[in-house]
């Protein structure tokens, strides 16, 4: 399975997503300011894996910083971090768990508190794959064996430290015996779906298809798609999920149509604090992104774009929120607190 991301003696190193499928390429970021680059460019994505990017990214920070100036500097490596995309609250959940372990052991000395930043880092990372782990055998039994599953944007190894959230899932159900087959959403205008998914996939042997986004309702429709499954970039308490942009017209079609909508993701993209979806905040990606397609242009020039990263679908259309701990069902405002305590 292809490493997203490690630490090591030069640096946070992490596979660059930008240039997958095509050639596979490795980046060494050297300083936090680097790591932080690579969040914004979207050379590493997803939330779980921004989340432990963020993490050794603090610690890379605090691995360079002076002992004279550490405090000021540590608040200056956590704002640039925090700073890179806004939607996916693993990032800052990552970074307050940095934050409060640097405050319970500042006092230590330079090395000390240098050894337990790159410490929590590799736990956060070694955490997150065995969480994944258990997120894939708590929602396998939830697959149909014999049918295909739908699934948008890349929830897989790629947006996470290792084995993924809705692959997580998807793998899982595979090594239980169950004969299934995925369709991938291209996932426009990013195209997660068409150069990540479907990628990882194909290495793991998983059969596969890539369709447009424009094909889900027809094949929603078709009763072959046993299921849709999702990750999320953030869950509010009444089960509002966040996710890439595309997911919550996929959800009422899966709702048309009688298919089961999962979201699979960690506690840690529970953001209990907020009460629905509409106060998540939605990251706006450059117009570029729609315009071009690999630096070539496919819209009049000096068009007016909307580039929204994410959208949010309404709890009433998720069947159940499959986390690490257990499988949440509505009433979600009962089921989310209860599972993240």
């Amino acid at each position: 399975m292809v490493e997203t991301i490690q630490w090591t003696a030069q640096g946070v190193v992490m596979i660059d997503q930008t240039r997958l499928p095509r050639v596979e390429e490795y980046v060494t970021c050297t300083t936090y300011e680097e790591v932080a680059k690579a969040i914004v460019t979207m050379v590493i994505r997803g939330a779980p894996a921004i989340g432990v990017a963020a993490a050794m990214g603090v610690a890379l920070g605090v691995k360079q910083a002076r002992p004279e100036t550490l405090d000021a500097e540590f608040e200056k490596i956590c704002d640039t971090l925090a700073g890179t995309r806004p939607t996916a609250v693993n990032l800052f959940w990552a970074i307050d768990r940095m934050k409060r372990l640097y405050a319970a052991v500042k006092g230590q000395g330079i090395e000390a508190v240098r050894a337990a930043m790159e410490a929590e880092a590799v736990k956060v990372y070694e955490e997150d794959i065995a969480i994944n782990k258990a997120m894939g055998a708590n929602g396998a039994p939830l697959v149909p064996d014999g049918k295909t599953v739908l699934t948008h944007c890349n929830a897989g190894a790629l947006a996470t430290a290792g084995y993924g959230t809705a692959l997580g899932v998807i793998r899982a159900a595979v090594a239980a015996g169950k004969k299934i087959d995925v369709y991938a959403d291209e996932t426009r205008p990013f195209l997660q779906g068409a150069r990540l998914t479907a990628w990882e996939l194909m290495q793991d042997g998983i059969p596969t298809k890539l369709i447009t986004d424009n094909m889900a309702g027809h094949f929603l429709k078709s009763g072959r798609i046993g299921c849709v499954i999702v990750g999320a970039d953030r869950i509010a308490r009444n089960g509002d999920v966040a996710n890439k942009v595309g997911t919550y017209g996929v959800a009422v079609l899966a709702k048309e149509n009688g298919v089961p909508f999962y979201v699979a993701a960690p506690i840690s993209t529970l953001d209990l604090t907020l009460d629905s979806g509409d106060q998540i905040p939605i990251e706006q990606r450059p117009a570029k992104e729609v315009t071009e397609v690999f630096g070539v242009p496919v819209a009049p020039e000096n068009v007016e774009v909307e580039n929204p990263a994410f959208d949010v679908t309404p709890a009433r259309y998720v069947t159940a929120i499959i986390t690490e701990k257990g499988v949440a069902r509505a009433p979600y405002e009962e089921s989310l607190p209860a599972l993240a305590k």
